[in-house]
């Protein structure tokens, strides 16, 4: 079975100090030894990179990029995946809720995936199963 992973959940595994990194640590461990495929989107790659640079270091995005991505399988975000995370965005009508979260879910729908790695509350307001659980 496939899953999604969020930036909260990539910053998280990467960043040792933040509060979640230990369980999310563990189940990207577990995760990656049964060989399930992880997903991600472009915006996401985009969005974690960013955050790796301006908060930890240009190093660690570099690590993100070179260590950690060819594990993951990407999906670019193309207009018509663009289109579809924008009206959900438009629909959902929250100023919390992000466009990058927004193509998140419009592609996991798409794929019929059910479950994200991240730890943000949002993936599981969207109806998502959210690993690590609570």
């Amino acid at each position: 079975m496939s899953a999604f992973v969020d930036t909260s959940a990539f910053y998280a595994w990467l960043v040792r100090s933040e509060t979640s990194h230990r369980r999310v640590a563990a189940v990207f461990q577990e995760l990656l030894q049964a060989r399930r495929p992880l997903w991600t989107t472009s915006f996401v790659v985009v969005e974690t990179m960013s955050l790796l640079q301006q908060r930890v270091g240009l190093n660690a995005a570099r690590g993100f990029d070179e260590d950690v991505l060819p594990a993951i399988h990407v999906r670019w975000v193309d207009d018509a995946l663009y289109r579809r995370g924008a009206e959900w965005l438009w629909r959902e009508d929250r100023r919390q809720l992000s466009l990058v979260d927004c193509v998140s879910f419009a592609f996991m729908k798409q794929q019929g995936l059910t479950t994200a790695v991240a730890v943000d509350p949002h993936f599981e307001q969207a109806g998502f199963s959210l690993l690590p659980g609570k």
